[in-house]
């Protein structure tokens, strides 16, 4: 798993997965079907309902599709295709900065070279070859591509089947007044800090124990932060099990 370190305006970074070729591939077939199956299938309706319009109807309706499919949607979904959507995949710049149009403009203007002229390996050549996971588009645009949710999906199960100790007494009792949610958060958020232990998730961290302590009232004494959450898992793993 490739990560990717995005500093943001704020100089604080932030690390992402990194989104693979494999994926990327797929984003792209998945796109190529439904735009192909859009175009197919107002091409018959064009040809069978404006038969003496059909060839300026192709122009008008069918083009706009084939050459405008990715950098509409890129542009108007934030970052995300429906092939990158079903994918979890999204375009973000490289400084944490929303993507701005001109730089949806300037990627899909290098897809001519990077993709289609080149059948896709200029593409795979500079995804896999670069730091970044960046296309020439990419480079252009100073974005990348990334995987907005972990490799790893927690499910309640991960935490009810945590081992609990033999007469293990709650320090925190409190917990019960925690939802279900509320605890794959502190548990996603425990695991996320365990594959990047970088600055920007060691805040996340105290920004969401300070968050809980409000919630439920209770004081973390001398517990490291982390070691705070990992003891509030434990107590409810106890107390609602």
């Amino acid at each position: 798993m490739q990560k990717i370190e995005i500093n943001t305006t704020q100089n604080v970074s932030i690390e992402f997965e990194a989104a693979l070729l494999r994926d990327r591939i797929l984003a792209f077939i998945i796109d190529f079907l439904i735009m192909g199956g859009a175009s197919l299938v107002l091409s018959i309706i064009i040809s069978i309902a404006f038969v003496s319009a059909a060839e300026y109807l192709y122009y008008l309706f069918i083009v706009p599709i084939i050459f405008f499919y990715s950098l509409a949607f890129e542009t108007l979904n934030h970052g995300q295709s429906p092939g990158k959507r079903v994918l979890d995949l999204k375009v973000v710049k490289l400084n944490g900065a929303e993507p701005r149009s001109s730089d949806y403009v300037l990627r899909w203007a290098f897809r001519m070279i990077d993709i289609y002229l080149s059948f896709g390996v200029l593409a795979a050549i500079f995804i896999g070859s670069s730091n970044k996971n960046q296309r020439l588009g990419d480079m252009a645009a100073e974005t990348t591509v990334i995987k907005i949710k972990p490799a790893k999906a927690l499910r309640l199960n991960d935490i009810i089947n945590i081992n609990s100790i033999d007469n293990y007494e709650p320090v925190f009792p409190e917990v019960k007044k925690l939802s279900e949610d509320n605890m794959l958060l502190i548990k996603n958020v425990i695991e996320r800090y365990k594959v990047f232990p970088n600055q920007a998730h060691r805040e996340a961290v105290h920004m969401l124990v300070a968050k809980v302590k409000e919630e439920i009232n209770v004081e973390q004494g001398a517990n490291r932060d982390i070691d705070f959450l990992q003891t509030l898992i434990k107590d409810y793993v106890v107390l609602t099990r």
